[in-house]
């Protein structure tokens, strides 16, 4: 007799006895674990086949069965009004399989087990276990951390940790453990305190940790100083906080003395709704942290951080006089306030030399809205690019325009001829020939065309 299911969703199904009764015993407990959650169904056919089983046999409730090629579990045994016949209802190890929400007729018969994954109270001895073991994914089940450092002698050669969306809120140090894994995925628990970060600071090998949604306010590597690099996360090179609560810039200044990172996403964070320009936030990030390579998945070329240090070098330049920076070196003394606002400020100066008076004469707050200027971006030797418009500040730098079109416009590391023309002046081009001035300064307008050259 064929297994009859109820229209629904859900991880399980009802079966005729003599359907599953062969299935019974078949297979040892455990098997392949579910992928998320499943909910309940039963159902039946209310007729009894020849020579079919008046009674389910002994201890069927909990045993394995195989119907057909899916493997399931018994998860109740009885009638289902107003059918007839005695009816075992199953979980499928393959969520998609069933189809209900757990109750017929108002009656809800049983529930599927939720994803939770059982762990000793105490350590036991795992030796040997899961010993070649290279990913595991424990998302959503309720784990803890102390129920992972555990287990994790049995993992001896882990290099991927999934824990998203397990409630984890308190960590602690994995001392002899974990200590080839690579990456470390944390997502959608509540850790809170970022000092929390500082247990797991000390994996050796960590390359990649992920704190999507973790609620986490702050970030601070307390045991190096302003232009120093941090002992901790050692290998940490690529680093992702979208989705937190991260209000200063003080944590992007911190992030900059993690000596291996390259690679940094830090969406939907408050900090950076302090600057309305995303062209200008980008920027200042890239400033701040001298060997980032990547930001937001988008590639920082060459051209692009040169550009970012000397506008960061000239913007802070007013600030940097007024907090008791000056260009002889023996009075070159900036307040303490200055350099944890700014802690990079110092070598940008060694780099490219202090702002001269000149470059800081007028210079605007950055906090002042700029004059916006509607342009179309054209690429005259390549016609299958098409032109596109983009609205830019008229004080952004012709470095910083060479860094935006690098990204828009996908091009390689080749080096980019600028040049603009105006209504006001057909038939003649103006090169943008100075990387350091501003838009301004070549009097370019609303709806001029720059052309880019390569």
């Amino acid at each position: 007799m064929g297994a009859r299911r109820w229209a629904g969703r859900g991880g399980a199904t009802a079966v005729s006895l003599r359907r599953t009764e062969e299935g019974l015993g078949a297979l040892a407990s455990g098997g392949p674990s579910r992928a998320r959650l499943c909910r309940v169904a039963a159902g039946g056919s209310g007729r009894r086949s020849p020579g079919m089983a008046a009674s389910p046999p002994s201890g069927a409730l909990g045993r394995r069965v195989l119907c057909g090629t899916e493997y399931a579990t018994v998860r109740y045994v009885g009638c289902v009004p107003p059918t007839a016949g005695i009816w075992l209802g199953v979980e499928w190890d393959n969520p998609q399989r069933g189809k209900h929400d757990g109750t017929y007729e108002g009656t809800q018969y049983f529930k599927c087990t939720e994803n939770k994954i059982k762990f000793p109270s105490t350590s036991t001895s795992v030796s040997g276990v899961f010993s070649k073991l290279r990913i595991l994914a424990l998302n959503q089940t309720e784990v803890t951390w102390t129920e992972v450092l555990l287990c994790a002698p049995g993992w001896p050669a882990l290099e991927e940790l999934y824990l998203t969306s397990n409630n984890i809120a308190v960590l602690e140090r994995p001392d002899n453990v974990l200590q080839t894994l690579k990456l470390l995925d944390l997502s959608d628990n509540q850790l809170l305190d970022g000092n929390q970060l500082h247990l797991i600071a000390h994996l050796p090998r960590l390359e990649q940790l992920i704190l999507r949604n973790t609620g986490i306010s702050s970030i601070h590597f307390p045991d190096a100083g302003f232009g120093c690099k941090t002992k901790m996360f050692p290998a940490l090179k690529r680093l992702t906080i979208n989705d937190n609560k991260i209000s200063q810039w003080s944590s992007i200044n911190e992030l900059d003395k993690l000596p291996s990172l390259r690679s940094l996403q830090c969406h939907n964070n408050p900090f950076m709704d302090t600057e309305k320009n995303p062209e200008t936030l980008r920027q200042l990030i890239i400033a701040k942290i001298s060997q980032l390579e990547v930001l937001n998945k988008s590639e920082i070329l060459p051209a692009e951080r040169k550009g970012a240090e000397l506008d960061y070098r000239k913007i802070f330049g007013n600030d940097w006089l007024a907090a008791g920076g000056n260009w002889n070196p023996e009075k070159n003394k900036p307040s303490e306030e200055f350099l944890a606002a700014h802690p990079r400020y110092p070598s940008l100066c060694l780099k490219y030399g202090a702002p001269e008076e000149g470059e800081l004469k007028g210079q605007q707050p950055l906090t002042l809205k700029n004059q916006l200027l509607t342009l179309t971006i054209k690429c005259p030797e390549k016609p299958e690019q098409k032109p596109v418009e983009k609205k830019l500040p008229e004080s952004m730098t012709v470095q910083r325009v060479k860094g935006l079109l690098y990204r828009l416009l996908k091009i390689p590391g080749s080096e980019l001829k600028l040049s603009y023309e105006s209504s006001k002046l057909e038939g003649k081009e103006v090169e943008l020939d100075n990387d350091l001035k501003p838009l301004q300064f070549y009097s370019i307008e609303n709806g001029d065309c720059v052309l880019v050259r390569w």
